[in-house]
């Protein structure tokens, strides 16, 4: 527009008048086109911005302005949200682009990762292939090497140089047997000091009956007439009661047989506690019912199968009819023999990962059948002793085995449901047994072999003994099956007949041989306290542990406590001295513990001869040394004195032979640390429970000492105690009663005797005097080491009346633990204040338990144990470096 019409039109003034707006009466019509739009008209499209700005702005229109300014401001909230979201997709995508090149760069990182692994991995595979060449290579010169061995065994050269080199090694024990002898003659002189004091207080009768011990083993091994057995030639009336609530039930499978069936239900008759089992026969469809064919048997439960399941169908379906808590399967071809049962469910007691257990099976003329079983890296099998001798050392212990054979087994009833039963792929029988105690295995329990459970078996009765024909061909096609399924575990196992001896215990981390003077016998001795303890402890830890008095004697009942806790005992005639045992085993054993110097000294040079693995281990006991210079010193006796010195030059020179030297205190540990200081010396106490606490002190009476006589000490204790002390005591506390405990007592301690001094000798329970007397003496004038019957005292909580040399290295603190005195006025009258207090009673009561727990607890020993472990296998790395 012109712009100086634009001055005229809009910015010239406007009149000032009042504005008059005149109103119509009334709105004027509308018709109905101003409202609607008709059929024909469209609505007219929004104006677009710009021609809202031309009509609004450049035209003037007012409703145009209106609408773009709305417009606008619309306009204006969506540029502002589409800002926002462009500022969050523009954060967005630098927050999306460095976590896609974190992603990326990881990715790089795996495939990098990925490519290593696949490098190692075919690297693994190429070095397991090149193991499992170098294994077929080494079994194949293993192969050649016994093919050769065969061939020069059997050559006319072999043969004809045997003598010379049977010479040869005979040669070698002997000089070691030689050694041995000597070595016990040169300690002549060193025991005439004790053979004086013996004969000076005891009497040339107990001198004589000290040595014919020392000479002449106690008991040796008898072995009884071999039992023959047959099956019954005809039945008899038979009655079982069988128990209400059945410990275990007998599943015995059964096809026809009748005879066979029952000389097994006569010999259960005979030798099982009725109150514990229920006996189930289960028929699988014999021709003749069984239950028909016995009529005269009674409280049996007979089952029979509608139609033929094999063995294992048969055993199956018996272990449905179960009760009891355990499952016992018999084969009805056997015979068993008394305590088989009981034998069998101890060793659940004694073992609680016990999850399968089998029995000691001999044949019906007395040899061995099988002593649990071996099974093979290729599955097959061997019965370990078949046709040996049942009494032989090594199947006589209790032990782990690949599997024990289904003609004897025991198992826990729930176990045997978890486990799948007896797999029906082996069906209908042979290997169900081994793969059963494989299976347990894989649940996390333990198969055993109880060689106190005897089996008569009539192998072959049932199935027969051709493998290639009938159910025995089995066998043969079973084998492969449990091979496939087992192969990882088989894995590990040796080749067949390899190293036979060491794969019967192929459970066992280390093997152990310990060697003591003579059996142990925990119920006379404090030393055989200890013993026993560390041998339980050796094989809590998994090791193996062979067991050899010096005398090769075969006491029982100790003999098969030790081979019930899993120690293998031997003895004579079996092994003939300690020096054949280390030439036919030597480089098995890990550990050799040879226990008391004056055994140590005999076997030594031999161990380190015959076994140069091992780590030697000298078992002090006590320092014997330290113990005869004491009593020399007590007696003022020159030839004592001399026999303190050879002994003390005789143990030193042991420590120094050995690798690793046990005493058990600290007290010698650090003595030898002063005179022997190159020495390992390993602390390893005695061991003791605590038991219950006993009646209280109101209801308790009396005084009780224990110990051994064939321990000098104590004889020279009991001795002061009765000729200086009690005279004191009876003063003061009339009518009390002394009693001395312990076996082997010689006549000049049984004369002391009197109403209040009672020498009960023996006896197999002492808990009664330790829970019933009111105060344990020790008053022991000489000696070394830890005194047994101090801590047995107190593991029983009785307060113990002490001397110095009693509680030397115990940790024991008078008048918190203990009360000590070393006068015989001193003693007595600490013996009556003890006696009188109860205030103080109790404070030493609960003193000496504590003691117990902190310083010879199971615990302790088990660390120190741990610890001689450690150094046996450094010793075993560093000998195959």
């Amino acid at each position: 527009m012109d712009v100086t019409r634009y001055r005229t039109l809009y910015l010239a003034p406007i009149p000032v008048a009042p504005r008059v707006r005149a109103l119509p009466d009334a709105l004027p019509a509308l018709d109905e086109r101003h409202l609607y739009l008709t059929v024909e008209e469209v609505e007219a499209a929004p104006l677009s911005l710009p021609q809202l700005f031309v009509a609004g702005v450049e035209c003037g229109h007012t409703g145009a302005r209106g609408v773009l300014k709305h417009e606008i401001d619309s306009v204006q909230e969506q540029l502002d949200h589409y800002r926002d979201v462009h500022e969050r997709a523009k954060g967005d995508r630098e927050q999306l682009a460095a976590e896609l090149l974190a992603t990326q760069r990881r990715f790089h990182t795996a495939q990098l990762q990925v490519s290593e692994m696949q490098a190692q991995a075919g690297q693994v595979q190429m070095q397991a292939e090149q193991m499992q060449m170098h294994a077929v290579h080494l079994e194949g010169s293993l192969a050649a090497a016994r093919a050769r061995i065969d061939e020069l065994e059997t050559s006319k050269a072999w043969r004809m140089t045997a003598p010379i080199r049977n010479a040869g090694q005979q040669a070698k024990v002997l000089r070691a047997r030689l050694f041995a002898w000597k070595s016990g003659v040169r300690r002549l002189p060193q025991l005439s000091a004790m053979a004086m004091s013996i004969l000076r207080h005891e009497g040339p009768a107990a001198l004589a009956q000290r040595v014919k011990a020392k000479v002449v083993p106690e008991e040796r091994f008898k072995s009884g007439a071999a039992a023959q057995f047959a099956v019954e030639e005809a039945t008899a009336p038979l009655a079982f009661t069988p128990a209400t609530a059945p410990l275990a039930s007998i599943v015995i499978p059964v096809y026809g047989k009748a005879l066979l069936t029952y000389t097994c239900l006569k010999s259960l008759h005979e030798h099982t506690p009725h109150d514990l089992i229920e006996a189930i026969v289960v028929d699988d469809a014999s021709p003749e019912p069984m239950q028909a064919a016995l009529p005269g048997v009674s409280g049996v439960r007979f089952e029979r199968n509608p139609q033929n399941l094999g063995f294992i169908g048969t055993c199956n379906r018996g272990a449905e009819f179960a009760r009891g808590e355990y499952v016992v399967f018999l084969n009805n071809d056997t015979i068993v023999t008394s305590g088989w049962l009981t034998a069998l469910l101890r060793v659940f007691r004694d073992h609680p990962d016990a999850g399968l257990v089998g029995a000691r099976l001999i044949y019906p003329d007395g040899r061995l059948q099988e002593a649990g079983g071996i099974v093979w890296r290729d599955g097959s099998a061997w019965n370990f002793g078949r046709n040996d001798d049942p009494d032989r050392p090594e199947y006589n212990y209790a032990r782990e085995v690949d599997y024990c054979s289904g003609a004897c087994l025991a198992i826990p009833a729930d176990l045997f449901r978890e486990a799948g039963s007896f797999d029906a792929r082996y069906a209908p029988a042979y290997y169900e047994d081994a793969d059963l105690a494989f299976a347990v295995r894989a649940a996390g329990r333990k198969v055993f072999y109880q060689p106190a459970a005897t089996i008569v078996h009539f192998e072959g009765q049932t199935s027969g003994t051709d493998e290639t024909s009938g159910v025995k061909r089995h066998q043969v096609i079973n084998q492969g099956a449990f091979a496939q399924k087992w192969s990882a575990a088989l894995a590990t196992h040796r080749g067949n007949g390899i190293e036979a001896n060491l794969e019967r215990d192929r459970w066992a981390k280390l093997r152990v041989l310990v060697i003591d003077a003579c059996m142990l016998t925990p119920d006379h001795d404090a030393g055989s306290v200890r013993m026993l303890a560390i041998l339980e402890i050796l094989t809590s830890l998994r090791c193996k542990v062979t067991f050899v008095a010096d005398n090769l004697e075969h006491r029982q009942p100790y003999v098969s406590q030790l081979q019930q806790r899993g120690v293998e005992v031997l003895f004579h005639p079996y092994v003939r001295s300690i020096a054949d045992i280390l030439n036919k085993r030597g480089a098995e054993f890990d550990i050799i513990v040879i226990s008391r110097h004056y055994i140590a000294v005999k076997h030594i040079d031999a161990v380190r001869a015959f076994a140069p693995k091992a780590l030697v281990v000298f078992d002090t006991v006590d320092l014997h040394f330290l113990r005869t210079e004491r009593q020399a010193e007590l007696e003022g006796n020159a030839l004592a004195r001399a026999s303190a010195r050879a002994k003390r030059d005789e143990e030193l020179a042991l420590i120094r032979k050995a690798d690793v030297t046990l005493v058990v205190s600290t007290f010698e540990q650090q003595l030898l640390a002063e005179i022997a200081p190159d020495a390992r010396v390993l602390v390893l106490s005695t061991i003791h429970e605590l038991f219950p606490p006993g009646k209280p002190f109101a209801e308790r009476e009396g005084l009780v000492f224990i110990g051994g006589f064939q321990h000098p000490p104590n004889t020279d204790a009991v001795l002061w105690y009765a000729q200086e002390i009690l005279p004191l005591v009876r003063a003061q506390l009339p009518g009390v009663k002394t009693y001395v405990v312990g076996s082997k007592v010689p006549a000049n301690v049984r004369a002391l005797a009197a109403e209040d001094f009672i020498v009960t000798g023996y006896v197999p329970d002492v808990t009664p005097y330790f829970t019933g007397c009111r105060v344990s003496i020790a008053p022991l004038r000489y000696g070394a080491g830890v005194k047994g019957k101090i801590n047995l005292a107190m593991s029983y909580g009785l307060p113990v009346v002490a001397t110095t040399p009693s509680v030397e290295g115990m940790f024991l603190e008078p008048e918190r633990d203990v009360l000590v005195a070393d006068t015989p006025e001193d003693y007595a009258a600490a013996v009556v204040r003890l006696y009188r207090d109860e205030a103080l009673w109790e404070k030493l009561a609960a003193g000496g338990r504590e003691n117990i727990r902190a310083h010879f607890s199971r615990d302790v020993a088990r660390s120190a144990i741990t610890r001689l472990i450690a150094f046996a296998r450094n010793a075993s790395t560093r000998t195959a470096a």
